[in-house]
């Protein structure tokens, strides 16, 4: 293989159309820069890319520029809901950088990543406070008529009071199902209220739906441009549901900062409970509690409205 064709036309992206023609024509392999440099039209910048190309077998700023384009396209695809960086890594090698170049190998694609490409753009857009709000009517209203011991609470970004919601994160919970029961029919309940919200209009698309989370796509019935946008409803045992929904409430940072000040008082506090923590470190039986509030007064904390929780 002559140096030349191999470096004019492929490696030498920043040549000269000149001096790539010369290259490619030259009869014999070149051997280094400084005798690329007695031919017309190779100057001393491409002949210290030839050295180093002969030296290393590849180009620094070819593959910084190459490695650019894949962090690129990775960031595009990954756009996509149900794509993450490695799957998105994995169809750049592939050939696939481009959301348009996607929509040509969707048989590539499961069930998640086809419903997160058809509603790219309207899962993209916020969720104005607006119509949070009429959201969660909704919502409140259809499982109330489903089954009116059941407790739904709209949690995120939306129960801090934001502006604008990325999606709808609902927690739902029933008296008698407690962590340690056995018997109580999750799956049952589950689907009940998405087939009621479903046959509401309100669901449109099950991404996936198993015995205490679904996640899925709505849409706000009767608007005149309806926008379809990402759901999730868990369901979570009652003996579990305050410390559930001050974790997805969060935010991120105050969960954090409460998660430590219950260490600094003997407690550990997670998404499921709060426990004592022996004089060992081992952690003890869950605390009851039958809201917010008791875990903010056994901790030694001032309780803090949701809306005062933005950190």
């Amino acid at each position: 293989m002559w140096l030349g064709s191999s470096v004019g036309y492929g490696t030498l992206f920043c040549a000269r159309v000149k001096a790539a023609s010369v290259l490619a024509k030259h009869p014999t392999r070149i051997k280094n820069g400084q005798e690329a440099r007695k031919l017309p039209g190779i100057g001393d910048k491409i002949g210290k890319k030839i050295d180093e190309f002969i030296k290393t077998g590849k180009l620094e700023k070819l593959e910084k520029i190459r490695a650019d384009d894949t962090t690129k396209a990775i960031q595009e695809l990954t756009r996509v809901s149900g794509i993450g960086p490695a799957v998105a890594r994995k169809l750049v090698e592939d050939g696939v950088a481009t959301v348009e170049g996607l929509k040509k190998v969707q048989e590539r694609l499961n069930h998640h990543q086809k419903i997160g490409l058809k509603y790219l753009e309207q899962f993209e857009k916020r969720i104005p406070r607006d119509e949070m709000l009429q959201l969660q009517e909704i919502i409140l209203k259809k499982i109330e008529k489903f089954n009116k011991d059941v407790i739904p609470t709209v949690c995120g970004s939306f129960r801090r009071g934001a502006s604008s919601s990325g999606d709808i994160d609902v927690l739902v919970t029933h008296p008698s199902f407690v962590s340690t029961d056995t018997d109580f029919d999750k799956k049952a309940l589950m689907r009940g209220i998405v087939d009621t919200l479903t046959k509401a209009g309100f669901v449109t698309d099950s991404i996936s739906l198993g015995d205490t989370k679904f996640m899925g796509v709505c849409i706000l019935p009767k608007s005149e441009e309806p926008l379809h946008r990402r759901i999730d409803i868990r369901l979570i045992p009652n003996d579990q549901y305050f410390c559930g929904i001050l974790y997805f409430t969060g935010s991120d940072e105050f969960n954090r900062r409460m998660r430590h000040e219950a260490l600094e008082k003997g407690f550990t506090l997670n998404e499921y409970s709060i426990r004592p923590l022996g004089s060992t470190g081992v952690p003890g039986e869950p605390i009851p509690v039958s809201s917010e509030e008791e875990i903010f007064e056994i901790i030694g904390m001032d309780y803090n409205e949701p809306s005062e929780r933005n950190l």
